[in-house]
């Protein structure tokens, strides 16, 4: 008998996990702070809150990048010490994870790797596509559907899955998430007012002023440093300067997105067009995206009350039933598709 059943959704600024047997869903910044090049200093979310005001000899780290693992140890170090805190940790469970479909052989493999070669000691580790752990997270019954298409915005990318009868018929992974959209703010903030914003700022403008032109605040400023005088101040910024340097990106996802569809047979794509689109992910709940996207696409969208915690709650809705359990893979499984 395994001691608890985790599912996993490894995000890259933050991890969601189900834990079975309190059956609770808990997140923490996917994020670890590295003191003179060596020496862990802190993880999750207390490293995170250093996060462009650590001191130089302090570096923070996000162990993700674009979707899947770039620094395994870090990462496993992390993952080891989250399920630790407040004694979530217990030894031979077993772990389901939500995966890009997009990514290589090699890259789907380290999430498996990252659990078992650990000291968790995993007696088992599972896998499942994100698009159909986003699908069932949304409640619906993806086994019996001939047609679904679900939009994950993410952190560092966007991942578009039309799904059949509970298989996967399309996927694209594209490298556009939310640090995207606030790269180009901070670009277009330097170029309009000489004046150099962080990580934190951009991201503060994007949620404040969304993508749409009804959502406004005058009185919104940000933290930054004036290039000219080369002394920090705040300073109020534009929505129409925020708006403008976000079309690039979102024009871009939404094209991806045309053309997914476009290639979709004809009959799935026909269930799709009447049911609408699924958009789950942190930044789904972007100002104004939701009608931005009806507009551009000629198509009705829903978005997840808890956009973030889509995967995981599919992830906790997959473990609760034998049946969902059935669509997870075993990378140990000789029939596993990915490794023939």
């Amino acid at each position: 008998m395994f001691g608890n059943i985790y599912g996993l959704d490894l995000g890259t600024y933050e991890i969601k996990v189900y834990d079975k047997k309190k059956n609770s869903i808990w997140k923490e910044k996917n994020a670890i702070a590295i003191a003179n090049e060596k020496t862990i200093f802190s993880v999750g979310d207390d490293a995170y809150a250093m996060y462009e005001k650590a001191p130089q000899n302090i570096e923070i780290q996000f162990p993700m990048k674009e979707g899947v693992i770039s620094h395994f140890y870090n990462m496993q170090y992390l993952l080891q010490n989250l399920l630790k805190k407040e004694q979530r940790f217990v030894r031979g469970s077993k772990y389901v994870i939500a995966v890009p479909t997009d990514v290589t052989e090699v890259e789907k493999r380290a999430f498996y790797d990252l659990v078992v070669h650990s000291n968790a000691k995993a007696k088992e580790v599972r896998i499942v596509e994100r698009g159909i752990a986003d699908a069932i997270g949304f409640g619906l019954d993806v086994k019996n559907l001939p047609g679904v298409m679900v939009v994950n915005l993410g952190a560092e990318t966007t991942e578009i899955t039309v799904l059949s009868y509970g298989g996967v018929v399309l996927n694209k992974l594209l490298k556009i998430g939310s640090s995207t959209f606030d790269q180009a703010i901070k670009a277009a903030v330097r170029s309009n007012y000489e004046f150099l914003i962080g990580h934190l700022s951009a991201e503060e403008l994007r949620k404040e002023y969304g993508v749409s032109e009804e959502y406004t605040n005058d009185d919104f400023k940000v933290a930054g440093r004036n290039l000219i005088t080369r002394i920090p101040e705040q300073k109020h910024i534009a929505k129409e300067v925020v708006q403008e340097a976000m079309k690039e990106p979102l024009q871009t996802c939404l094209h991806e997105i045309h053309m997914l569809l476009e290639r979709t047979p004809p009959e799935v794509q026909r269930m799709i067009q009447k049911n609408g689109i699924y958009f789950s992910g942190g930044m789904a709940n972007m100002k104004g995206l939701k009608s931005q996207v009806e507009s551009e696409l000629k198509i009705s969208v829903h978005i997840a009350e808890q956009s973030e915690l889509c995967a995981v709650t599919g992830l906790k809705n997959i473990i609760e039933s034998k049946e969902l359990m059935k669509m997870t893979y075993s990378m140990l499984d000789e029939n596993y598709r990915w490794m023939r």
